[in-house]
């Protein structure tokens, strides 16, 4: 039986052999090895998945916002899909900012560093089928296309305008062809600070990027066709 990692990946090509021998697997089979509890259901443990996966993997990065593996630059992302391996749920990337965004460019932002390059591990998703029976599918190495770069640039910079501009409160997850943004946060009760429409502070609930699961599906569909 395949154990956690004892150290990080030392390349690329270290870390996408250990994930696609992750295939297969169900994630009940890899929390028993790891001595981990498989909850019954991810409504209160929705990041469990992906904290069980950086154990196999070596992730060494915890919560910090930079990428999950920053000596090698690659970001994890654990995706839910169906049957047909479609993706079942939009893909969280980072937190936004929502002040001090001044002078702030695509180039050197936390969304562009997240999605430089993603190791993508598809997980079954099925409702129907219990957290510890679900199945690690073949996991794939994405760059982004320079298509996608700029699908995802212009989505990034209309929505960091309407933020600038003090339009937080008009944006609503139809904006953007890929990225989206969307409320962060446990509850409606946690609140930060924002741009408000006259320039001055408001308080309003956290926002965070996510992926379009269209974008996702897509990604998915180009690792497995070549």
């Amino acid at each position: 039986m395949i154990s956690p990692a004892t150290s990080p990946p030392t390349s690329i090509t270290q870390l996408l052999e250990r994930a696609q021998a992750l295939a297969g697997l169900t994630l009940g089979e890899l929390a028993e090895a790891a001595g981990i509890h498989t909850p019954i259901n991810f409504k209160r443990e929705k990041g469990w998945t992906g904290q069980l996966l950086e154990k196999y993997l070596g992730a060494d990065a915890g919560s910090s916002p930079q990428q999950d593996f920053p000596h090698l630059g690659v970001e994890l992302k654990t995706i839910p899909i169906d049957g047909f391996g479609a993706p079942l749920e939009t893909t969280y990337v980072c937190y936004a900012p929502l002040t001090n965004i001044a002078g702030v460019t695509w180039q050197a932002s936390n969304v562009r560093n997240k999605l430089n390059c993603v190791l993508w591990v598809p997980i079954e998703g099925d409702r129907a089928i219990a957290p510890a029976h679900r199945r690690v599918a073949t996991a794939c190495l994405w760059h982004p296309s320079e298509t996608q770069l700029n699908t995802l640039s212009n989505d990034w910079e209309e929505l960091m305008d309407m933020i600038a501009l003090g339009k937080i409160e008009n944006i609503t997850a139809k904006h953007g062809q890929a990225l989206q943004l969307r409320p962060k946060a446990a509850d409606g009760s946690v609140l930060t600070d924002a741009i408000g429409a006259d320039g001055s502070m408001i308080k309003t609930r956290p926002r965070g990027f996510y992926l379009r699961k269209q974008f996702t599906h897509q990604i998915l569909l180009n690792a497995f066709s070549d």
